[in-house]
């Protein structure tokens, strides 16, 4: 089965504040954006919608409500989730992460260990969670952060490991470079840091 990581430059703080926010027209405005997707989702999730689980819309008015959540449906609220930062985030280029099989994200991070990398795992992507008070879901999507200070420590530790990259495998060194890359185009944009989803 192959996996997939999908990452975002966004405003963190602006994003975490949609959840009980409560701005109707905020939501409106993004599920008018999104509305076809909306309805592809809802026809993928039938199944799950049919045996109680809340539509993708539903999902999306109960992150700005802060609630409330039916924890047995936590993926609903996860791609909801996505949805909004998507909205407000600019799609990074994740060609080393999409797709992926096996333990690559934790090769991935041996990588970022051997070159004295300590500021972020992109595993964080995928086994991570989303902010409180959204549920966990039991399965997809995962989701994580790198804050604007991680990405310059990351940064930082990638600019003072140029006598140890040799040592990394090919593969492994430029997936660490892509990253290196989000944190770069996060520190372009003060305020900024990368969400990333995995499913």
């Amino acid at each position: 089965m192959s996996l997939s990581l999908t990452t975002y430059l966004v405003d963190l703080t602006r994003l975490r504040a949609t959840i009980g926010s409560r701005d109707d027209k905020l939501r409106r405005q993004i599920c008018g954006r999104f509305k076809d997707e909306l309805a592809r989702a809802d026809d993928y999730f039938s199944g799950e919608i049919a045996a109680g689980a809340p539509t993708r819309r539903d999902a999306v008015k109960a992150v700005f409500e802060g609630g409330p959540f039916d924890k047995r449906y936590g993926f609903q609220y996860g791609y909801a989730y996505e949805l909004i930062c998507r909205h407000f985030g600019k799609y990074l280029d994740n060609n080393c992460f999409s797709p992926y099989r096996g333990s690559w994200l934790e090769d991935v991070d041996a990588g970022m260990k051997q070159l004295g990398i300590s500021a972020v795992k992109v595993s964080t992507f995928m086994y991570g969670g989303p902010p409180d008070p959204l549920p966990r879901p039991d399965d997809f999507p995962g989701h994580g952060e790198w804050s604007e200070a991680q990405c310059r420590d990351l940064v930082a530790q990638w600019d003072a490991s140029t006598d140890r990259r040799a040592a990394v495998d090919g593969e492994v060194l430029a997936a660490i470079a892509s990253c290196v890359g989000w944190a770069r185009a996060a520190l372009a944009k003060p305020g900024s840091g990368v969400a990333g989803f995995g499913y």
